[in-house]
């Protein structure tokens, strides 16, 4: 939870909101939040997060305008496997099987017919057609996100051909303009709908092989065979997918799988593993990864995975790999 409210408060500050306004009138302790060892932000906070917001941008459609604004590299890993995926389908039958990863409050189904494609969110509660705020901000802002991330694939902007909701949007003209067609009520769903011409267009941004090394590195952790249901495995495929928003703490990881840090401890301890040890190998991972794909300045590796100096980094990625990033960069 502690990186939704991260990127919700980032967006706001984009509207020239004030972040320590916003989080005093959420009940959120800012300086808190920010260290390592926060307290989780329970729902309530998240929900009052979402009015002010609102509020404070004077947007009560916020959630759809935050969407509109990402671009698809904002997913991090889980964005690069789509970017680098061959087609449209492709992409989006990897988003819809990677979405649990991104949220547990619902996840992705797309399906296929002559004439056109259809990406429905499926909410893990049915709140029928008077959904929470908090929830249908987040329902707008993964709605938005679907057809921006189309418009970045292909370089074009893309036409749903309807646009499905299952509560009464509070400014129809404002949704078709985001949409690009007028949305329509049908109760539970959440629905995008596409002609099937786009299905099969080639991505300018397709990468067979770094797709296929991302794609092994959210599947499974190297481990025996018969151990991809662990819980050190879940917790590296939720951080590895949320990593663009940083490495979550042992108090925020216990909060997102609904226990105590006690109880994570004790549960990884029975798979004969430290947290610690898990957010090291996934931050050896994407080291590995920035470095090689030669896009990052060593100071901004250093700073996206949670590093105050160079210098720790460094001693870090040479207990890793045995070279310094220098050597490792000189050795490609």
């Amino acid at each position: 939870m502690k990186q939704l409210v991260l990127s919700i408060i980032a967006y706001a500050v984009q509207r020239d909101v004030d972040a320590a306004q916003l989080c005093k009138l959420a009940g959120i302790d800012l300086a808190a939040l920010k260290k390592s060892h926060a307290a989780p932000v329970t729902a309530q906070q998240l929900q009052d997060l979402w009015l002010n917001a609102g509020r404070l941008t004077n947007d009560p459609l916020f959630g759809l305008h935050f969407g509109e604004s990402l671009q698809p590299a904002a997913l991090g890993v889980v964005g690069e496997i789509i970017r680098s995926s061959a087609t449209v389908g492709e992409a989006l039958t990897h988003a819809a099987a990677l979405t649990h990863l991104v949220t547990d409050e619902c996840r992705m189904e797309v399906t296929r017919t002559a004439k056109n494609f259809t990406v429905r969110l499926l909410p893990a509660v049915d709140y029928g057609a008077a959904p929470p705020y908090a929830f249908r901000q987040l329902i707008d802002l993964l709605m938005m996100m679907v057809i921006h991330e189309l418009d970045g694939l292909l370089l074009e902007k893309i036409v749903p051909q309807a646009a499905r909701l299952a509560y009464t949007v509070p400014d129809p003209a404002e949704y078709e303009r985001v949409f690009r067609c007028k949305p329509s009520k049908r109760a539970g769903e959440y629905v995008l709908v596409f002609d099937s011409r786009y299905w099969e267009e080639p991505l300018l941004t397709a990468n067979y092989e770094l797709q296929n090394l991302l794609l092994q590195k959210v599947s499974s952790l190297p481990q025996a065979a018969g151990q991809h249901k662990t819980l050190q495995n879940r917790i590296y495929n939720y951080l590895l997918a949320n990593s663009y928003l940083g490495v979550s703490s042992l108090n925020d990881m216990a909060a997102n799988f609904n226990m105590s840090p006690r109880s994570l401890q004790r549960k990884l301890k029975e798979e004969g593993v430290k947290y610690q040890d898990i957010a090291d190998a996934v931050r050896h991972s994407l080291a590995v990864y920035y470095i090689s794909s030669g896009n990052y300045p060593l100071k901004d590796v250093s700073w996206m995975l949670g590093y105050n100096e160079l210098s720790a980094f460094t001693r870090a990625f040479k207990r890793w790999t045995g070279s310094s990033p220098v050597q490792y960069n000189q050795s490609l």
